[in-house]
């Protein structure tokens, strides 16, 4: 079987990855990646991704705020899980921080909420088991563990 393989010039690529850039935000690795996929050379690569940079089509503190905001207002994603996930797209400690700043608003209430919220849809009725099974939910969630057994003697007791 023969798999052609499409080839992209530079100029092809450039606009390729900005309408990419310009759809959602990206970080460096993503788009790095698709370049890679689309069988880029390094040079080329390095040279796309300054020209996004220079023409802000990329920008990794801006796609870190958008990414905790979103994932903390839509998913109820907790800061250790937020941190974690930008964190494996190479997203410095820095840039990390200042994401972060953008879930202060209503933490504490959110937590509060989602747990109420999983509470009442677990059916178990062994006290125990019932905490862990919140409990389990809340930190994969990516809650802080001293809020999460916080929040369980609030409501389970």
């Amino acid at each position: 079987m023969y798999f052609s393989r499409a080839t992209y010039t530079l100029d092809e690529a450039r606009s390729k990855i900005e309408s990419y850039c310009a759809y959602q935000e990206r970080c460096h690795k993503e788009v790095r990646e698709k370049l890679l996929k689309m069988n880029m050379i390094p040079e080329a690569i390095d040279q796309i991704i300054g020209h996004l940079i220079q023409e802000n089509y990329l920008n990794e503190e801006r796609f870190a705020k958008a990414f905790a905001r979103g994932k903390y207002h839509q998913k109820s994603w907790g800061r250790v899980r937020i941190r974690m996930e930008l964190k494996q797209r190479d997203i410095s400690e820095f840039i990390i921080r200042e994401a972060l700043k953008e879930t202060e608003e209503g933490y504490e209430e959110t937590l509060h909420a989602l747990a109420l919220k999983r509470l009442e849809q677990i059916r178990e009725k062994n006290p125990l088991k019932r905490k862990k099974k919140l409990a389990d939910y809340l930190l994969y969630r990516g809650w802080e563990s001293h809020l999460v057994y916080e929040k369980l003697g609030e409501l389970i007791g």
